[in-house]
């Protein structure tokens, strides 16, 4: 079985090739991705990178400013939509592609189809959002199947909660956004009665730092009222949501990514995805969850496959790589969630955090590649990388609404140059980018096909040697973490040096470890770093130290055969 490897990317800025772009552009001034730019050739390059999964981010038609009357669909008013783009979190229409990504608007669908096809093709399997939480300020679909009712369409609006209802309303009360009061024809947004916001703000006058574009879903939860819960008979909302996962598996879809799952309540993911994985066993659900309290209820209850890790090992690596916390705090986070390790998925980047690269973040992509190493190389379970990572992209573009702040924006209207470079007009190799780019993506390569080529990494056993290795001078576990992994007949030792110095360590090797592993140190006759390919010393004893240099921010993966 293979270590899941995903790749995010961000569908609307990949393969836009524009170059001369405008803050607050439009898509004529600005240009947009296609689905048609992920070809065979892109989608073989992916794979070869070592990547299993491509998550392609912002598929489904989101609110926007841009319309396509012509094919019946209009823009959304500019004070309900983030950006000229819009929130790709903002769904307008569950059952429908963004038109935005089509080459021909009509059959947008059967381009879909098709990228599926391709991606399987590729050997990679297919990753898409689901926005369980809330939709767009204006909701409607006119692609849902027939015999299906919008969300909302039958809602009581003259009470604040039923559990009949879709969504929540404040009765009486007109909704105020905090910005853009008219549109291109001068006519202010009506909404009466209001809606309640999509980040439990349940107020008709939604702040610029609460999620205005969207409307809170109503699965039977009265928020106003102690959180009391109406789950029997079964929400209409459930119903309707089951419905529109079962719609994307029948496209063959591999898994989703669910958008802010801990905002919904537990008892409907695990109805939902078992209704869903009675049709498609093999069907992955990754959670959005950022409460380590509610890590084992959404597994074991929600039946989610993965959760985030983010306020664990990634908020600990940043704190690691910024100097902010030692190389010591990452053994805290494994024992944390010991039991439910394998769940747990890793990373260091994605469209809601800060780029390495960013002066916010490491301002290089080079000071975080020993916490590169420790997320890929620690233990079996998921990683993902989000597209231009292995670019050392900055993210520091002034795009529009998104601002200058060290992401990548998810409103605008973009393109992106080190993906642009990369794609290089469709021929997807390296002419284009810096020294700098191809030394970084190599390493990214070589460490990602490890993953799945290196028994050890893929599904070996894990043993933390940071115990064994206190402050001396042979190591310092401020700046140094330390780990062995193995399986089979290879034993791996791994070590990440996060200072900005080189430094010469002795690595305490204690005879439990070889007890754990049940392996005859005595039998090793070759060692080589995988990451260089240099041959290493393959003398190993029990209870004795091996030397290693470290490079500045590096990283050694010692195979002992």
């Amino acid at each position: 079985m293979k270590k899941i490897i995903i790749y995010q990317l961000f569908t609307r800025l990949f393969g836009n090739t524009a170059t001369a772009n405008i803050p607050n552009g439009s898509l004529q001034e600005n240009g947009c991705g296609k689905m048609s730019a992920f070809t065979p050739k892109v989608l073989d390059e992916i794979s070869k990178m070592g990547f299993t999964h491509v998550w392609y981010t912002g598929l489904l038609e989101h609110a926007s400013q841009t319309g396509y009357p012509e094919y019946g669909i209009n823009g959304n008013h500019p004070a309900t939509v983030k950006g000229k783009a819009g929130s790709l979190y903002a769904i307008r229409d569950y059952y429908d592609v963004d038109p935005d990504l089509a080459d021909d608007i009509p059959n947008r669908m059967a381009e879909f189809e098709a990228l599926v096809e391709r991606t399987h093709r590729a050997g990679l399997k297919m990753i898409i959002d689901f926005v369980p939480n809330h939709t767009a300020r204006r909701y409607g679909s006119d692609a849902k199947p027939a015999d299906t009712v919008d969300l909302g369409a039958n809602d009581d609006v003259g009470t604040t909660f039923s559990p009949a209802n879709n969504f929540y309303y404040i009765p009486g009360q007109i909704l105020t956004p905090p910005a853009f009061d008219l549109d291109a024809d001068g006519k202010t947004y009506h909404e009466f009665p209001a809606k309640a916001t999509g980040n439990d703000c349940f107020s008709a006058q939604p702040g610029q730092n609460d999620w205005y574009e969207t409307v809170k879903l109503n699965y039977g939860v009265d928020y106003l009222n102690d959180k009391q819960t109406y789950f029997d008979p079964v929400p209409d909302t459930w119903y309707k949501m089951r419905d529109i996962l079962l719609f994307w598996a029948s496209k063959n879809v591999d898994g989703f990514r669910c958008d802010m799952a801990e905002m919904v309540p537990v008892e409907f993911w695990g109805w939902a995805i078992c209704a869903v994985k009675q049709v498609c066993p093999d069907m992955l659900f990754i959670a959005e969850i950022y409460n380590p309290d509610q890590y084992r209820n959404y597994l074991w209850n929600g039946k989610f496959d993965y959760l985030y890790d983010k306020t664990g090992l990634y908020d600990t690596l940043r704190n690691i790589v910024c100097g902010r916390q030692t190389a010591q705090a990452i053994t805290g986070c494994w024992l944390s969630v010991g039991d439910i390790q394998e769940r747990m998925l890793y990373f260091l980047e994605n469209h809601d955090e800060q780029r390495i690269a960013s002066p916010f973040f490491a301002d290089s992509p080079t000071k975080a590649l020993p916490a590169v190493v420790v997320m890929a190389a620690m233990h079996k379970n998921p990683i993902m990388i989000y597209f231009g990572q292995e670019l050392g992209e900055k993210g520091m573009d002034a795009e529009g609404f998104s601002g200058q702040d060290g992401r990548t924006t998810i409103f605008d209207y973009w393109s992106v140059e080190s993906l642009r470079n990369w794609y290089n007009g469709g021929k997807i190799n390296t002419a284009l980018l810096t020294a700098e780019q191809k030394t970084l993506r190599d390493f990214y390569i070589r460490l990602l096909n490890l993953c799945n080529t290196s028994e050890a990494i893929r599904e070996g056993k894990f043993f933390d040697l940071m115990y064994v290795n206190p402050h001396s001078r042979f190591f310092n576990p401020d700046k140094q973490y330390a780990f062995l992994r193995h399986a089979g007949n290879e034993l791996l030792l791994i070590a990440a040096n996060f200072d900005e110095s080189d430094a010469d360590v002795e690595i305490f090797l204690p005879a439990a470890a070889f007890n754990y592993f049940k392996t005859d140190e005595t039998a090793i006759t070759s060692a080589k770093n995988l990451l260089t390919g240099e041959e290493m010393p393959a003398a190993l004893a029990r209870d004795s130290r091996y030397s290693v240099h470290l490079e500045k921010t590096g990283a050694c993966i010692i195979q002992f055969s």
